[in-house]
């Protein structure tokens, strides 16, 4: 994903999928966001996107590493964008990017990226193909 990165002022790639406010119950014992927390979040966007080219359920069977880039702090507006980077016969790759806006700031930064792998599964739970 990252294309813009080399920008002089770099912006998200793909397209919002997800916004969240980072609240208190999220923090560790420094008031910083959890990762896991992101994590989560970042699971949650790709899966939506996903869902909408399987049209229908699909489950995360990977991600890749990721690093985080800075802290998130409360009441940080998160922002998430997605991109389907691959469709295979029953997998999904998507890329997703956070972003955040600072309170009272129009000061957008990168916190972290990932690519998430779904598949395409059916009322059992079982892979399936992706319908074109």
């Amino acid at each position: 994903m990252s294309a813009n990165d080399n920008d002089d002022t770099p912006t998200p790639v793909g397209q919002l999928c997800l916004q969240v406010i980072a609240m208190p119950r999220d923090t560790n014992a420094s008031g910083d966001i959890f990762g896991g927390w992101l994590v989560y979040q970042m699971d949650l966007a790709g899966s939506i996107a996903a869902q909408e080219i399987a049209r229908g359920r699909v489950a995360t069977v990977a991600m890749n590493g990721m690093a985080f880039y800075t802290p998130v702090h409360v009441g940080a507006l998160v922002g998430l964008y997605t991109e389907v980077l691959e469709v295979g016969r029953s997998s999904i790759r998507v890329g997703v990017e956070v972003w955040i806006t600072r309170k009272n700031s129009d000061e957008q930064l990168k916190v972290t990226e990932g690519e998430f792998v779904f598949v395409a599964i059916d009322e059992r739970g079982r892979t399936r193909p992706i319908r074109g």
